[in-house]
């Protein structure tokens, strides 16, 4: 699918890069691992702007961030830094503060996988869907739910499950009544939609390729270093 950048009058991504990915075990954050001589946030940012419906990013970094001044990010005109938070929401919310754009779309820092096409997709189900719209993939192997110690207690029905991937596309201003209304309640968010369906919303879910994963274990980095080779050759 090719959209026409009229379609969307401003368009802004905002990535939440304020976290240190304690999973990852590594000795600095997981945004700043390179793949191919550049970060991972070089990576997915970069992708987020080459899309032709995409203006501007917004980049919320840790307050203490000592790695982004010396990537290539920093110098970028279409590029706004911001101050985030310790939770996701925090950052979030510190992106929002940064633009009067119509329309956001928040990325995860460390998914640079994502492609333009499903990018077109979900621009084009956000705009029709009163609520927003999130890439999202089907659910495809046998789902179980356990106790607390770790034992099977049923089998759950995977026909109408979904693992919420990102971008997830919204008005500014619906996005920011939501966080802020999760905030000001103590109510967990784990992404941007869960705050949205908090406030009585139900956004729309866009399929997602399945190579547009988040970086969350080392092993992770050579799967995302494998597709995106596949995509420069």
């Amino acid at each position: 699918m090719c959209l026409p950048q009229t379609t969307v009058p401003d368009v802004v991504a905002i990535v939440p890069a304020a976290g240190i990915g304690k999973r990852m075990c590594a000795t600095w954050p997981k945004q700043y691992m390179i793949i191919d001589h550049k970060t991972l946030l070089e990576h997915t940012v970069h992708c987020l702007l080459a899309h032709p419906a995409i203006s501007q990013v917004v980049i919320a970094i840790g307050a203490e961030d000592e790695y982004f001044y010396n990537t290539s990010l920093a110098s970028n005109l279409r590029i706004v830094v911001t101050t985030g938070g310790e939770e996701r929401i925090d950052s979030v919310l510190a992106g929002l503060k940064a633009t009067d754009a119509e329309w956001i779309m928040v990325h995860d820092a460390v998914r640079p996988c994502v492609s333009h096409n499903d990018i077109d997709t979900l621009i084009a189900a956000a705009i029709l869907h009163p609520d927003g719209a999130l890439l999202a993939s089907p659910v495809r192997d046998t789902m179980k739910r356990a106790n607390n110690d770790g034992v099977v207690e049923i089998t759950v029905c995977r026909k109408q499950l979904w693992h919420a991937l990102t971008p997830q596309m919204f008005k500014r201003k619906q996005l920011c009544g939501a966080l802020q209304h999760a905030l000001n309640n103590s109510l967990t968010v784990t992404d941007e939609a869960s705050a949205i369906e908090l406030v009585g919303g139900a956004p729309k879910l866009v399929t997602g390729r399945a190579d547009n994963i988040k970086v969350t274990q080392p092993e992770d980095l050579e799967l995302v270093a494998f597709f995106l080779a596949q995509r420069t050759n």
